[in-house]
């Protein structure tokens, strides 16, 4: 990605901000703007800083980092966030994706492996850390009932399709290649699902998707 990826940084442990400050600023391409230490805070300094990549903790005082990413989401929809945090149940890691949150990463994540989740973010990817998409994958190929036959009937075959390449994590060059399609097409389908089924991004989608029962059967890939 090009140029400087701006970031807002939102914990309430100042040793753990001193940690990522002080990696954030060994990284040329990674710019502090704001920092928070307080949900409410990180609504305040985001929307005053406009950063490419908010790094957000679920647990601070007053409001949680995930009412903080649902606030900064309708107000800047266009905001990437990062969850940073040592919460892993399964509880907190939908409630990120729900509210918006376009990553989740454990706060004892390698430092390599977390800048290249901010960046992966910021250029618009949806990232989990390697114990949580093996959670992910787990919590999705479990029994939890057949899905209805045709769970979005709104969308169009070929958008069937596409979603269901979306809900097994691949990326919009993946389903052009699967689907021999062009990359140009399957942006076209994408906006098109986000548009009928009333998410924001990808994220919220894959949820969506998820619980529907699609993307659990990997066997044919």
């Amino acid at each position: 990605m090009a140029g400087t990826i701006r970031i807002v940084l939102a914990d309430d442990h100042p040793v753990f901000r001193d940690g990522l400050r002080a990696l954030i600023d060994r990284s040329p391409d990674l710019e502090l703007v704001g920092e928070a230490a307080t949900g409410l805070e990180a609504v305040a300094v985001t929307a005053a800083n406009n950063p490419s990549v908010v790094l957000m903790d679920i647990r601070m005082p007053g409001m949680t980092g995930i009412e903080a990413t649902r606030q900064i989401l309708q107000a800047q929809p266009d905001a990437r966030i990062l969850v940073l945090t040592m919460s892993e149940d399964d509880d907190s890691l939908f409630a990120a994706m729900r509210a918006g949150a376009r990553g989740y990463l454990p706060k004892d994540a390698d430092s390599e492996d977390l800048v290249r989740a901010i960046r992966a973010v910021a250029g618009g990817d949806v990232i989990f850390g390697e114990s949580i998409a093996t959670r992910l994958q787990s919590f999705f190929r479990a029994d939890r009932g057949r899905p209805a036959s045709d769970p979005f009937p709104e969308l169009t075959d070929r958008e069937d399709e596409v979603l269901e390449l979306i809900a097994r994590g691949r990326s919009n060059g993946e389903i052009a290649r699967r689907l021999e399609i062009s990359d140009k097409t399957v942006r076209n389908h994408v906006a098109n699902i986000f548009n009928k089924l009333h998410v924001a991004d990808r994220s919220q989608a894959i949820v969506r998707a998820r619980e529907a029962g699609l993307g659990r059967d990997n066997t044919t890939d």
